[in-house]
Parts: C-alpha cells; structure tokens; sequence
C-alpha cells in the first residue's frame, strides 16, 4: 500500500501552481494593497513571495542554495506578477520533471531533507498562500480538492503542532470551521486565519 508521503508530489504542485497563477491574473489594479491573512505580506508582497518560492523549489532541484533568493521578489510590475509566476512556474520541470529525482537529498531552507520532501513543501506553501490570496482578493478559496486533501494528509507529519513560532515560521494551529474545505484547513493547520 502507497502511503500519501509516498505519493510523488509533483502532480499536486504542478497543480497547485497552476490554481496559484489563476489567482494571480485574476487579480485587480485596486486589489495589490489589500492585507491578507498572512500578516507579513500585502497582495503585492505575497505575490513577490509566490514568485521566490517557485524560484527556491527551482535552485533546490539543482543543487543550489535555495538562500540566494530573496523572499520577497520586489523587481516585477504589479501587470507582471501573473505571467513572472508561470514562468518561474514553467522553469521547475527541467528539474523536477519526470527525471528529476525525488530521492537525492537537497538543502531546503528548512534543512537537508529529500526531493519529494522539499517538493512536498512547496506544495503546502503555494496551498496555502494560494488560500491566502484567495481570500485576501475575493476569489474562491479552494483548490482542487484531491491536491489540497493529498497536502492536508501530510501536513502532520511534515508540520507537527508543535514547536511553533521562533525558528518554526509558522503560527499556532487554528480550529477550522465544521465546514471549511480541505485548502482552508491545511491553510489553519498552518497557522493562517481568515
């Protein structure tokens, strides 16, 4: 039997980016200003912030030192956010394609984990910012369904309760609403509230 952190989770980030990028050409002009639930980024920074996460993934698949970006990319007009992100988007899979290898050890901002770990990252951050910019800019807060039920079965594992906060970049888990939807509650486990 397969178990989710078995799973190769390339299928699912592939997917997340794509709903990402949705979010982002969906954005308005007088939307690049609004907080969101991450209180460390305005639309505008989360945006910048989406792009360096794709671009860390990117230089983690090849070896390099995913600390070299920034994490914030500042240098993107706001008309240019969406297509900056499919880009970086589109540049991950001459990496982590169908050669890439999920096994190798990596060094993550996190640690040297796997592949398919640092992968399997990403996902949750691009979930969960995804959320964030969805809720922040109107837009439906939910991704497709199995890729955030998929992340919210590993989340646990790979994000415990606790520690939280100090080297552990991420708030206390929040209780989710009886009918929140598997992306909000991946995004609550993350310690992010609407």
């Amino acid at each position: 039997m397969t178990t989710t952190t078995q799973l190769d989770p390339r299928p699912y980030y592939r997917d997340a980016l794509q709903w990402v990028h949705g979010l982002l050409a969906a954005i308005r002009d007088d939307q690049w200003t609004l907080p969101t639930p991450c209180d460390e980024f305005d639309v505008r920074r989360l945006g910048g912030h989406l792009i360096a996460t794709v671009q860390r993934a990117k230089i983690i698949g090849d070896g390099g030192d995913p600390m070299t970006v920034p994490l914030v990319v500042t240098d993107v007009a706001d008309e240019d956010v969406a297509a900056a992100y499919r880009e970086s988007s589109d540049s991950l899979w001459s990496t982590w394609g169908p050669d890439g290898s999920l096994d190798r050890e990596v060094q993550a901002p996190w640690g040297r984990i796997t592949g398919a770990a640092a992968v399997r990252g990403y996902l949750n951050e691009t979930l969960v910012h995804g959320w964030d910019l969805a809720v922040a800019t109107g837009q439906p807060v939910e991704a497709d369904e199995k890729v955030a039920t998929t992340a919210l079965a590993v989340a646990p594992q790979v994000l415990p309760a606790e520690p939280r906060g100090g080297h552990v970049p991420f708030g206390p888990v929040v209780a989710s609403a009886d009918d929140a939807g598997p992306t909000e509650r991946l995004a609550n486990w993350s310690g992010h509230r609407r």
